[in-house]
């Protein structure tokens, strides 16, 4: 649940800097779409959650 909420509150921040600033490109389509999923609560969002958390975790491991 922790992730999630980050994940929506990071996401959310990027999302609000690249339309403010009227950047287009694949980095805010990505941020966009997880943004997307991640408040929508869709049947998708389960998946895309499962492969964040997984990245994090990953990335947690990496020291």
């Amino acid at each position: 649940m922790i992730v999630t909420l980050s994940a929506v509150a990071l996401f959310g921040v990027l999302a609000l800097l690249l339309l403010r600033g009227r950047h287009v490109g694949p980095f805010s389509a990505l941020v966009l779409f997880l943004f997307g999923f991640f408040t929508a609560g869709t049947g998708a969002a389960g998946p895309v959650r499962a492969i964040c958390e997984a990245l994090a975790e990953a990335a947690r491991h990496l020291n």
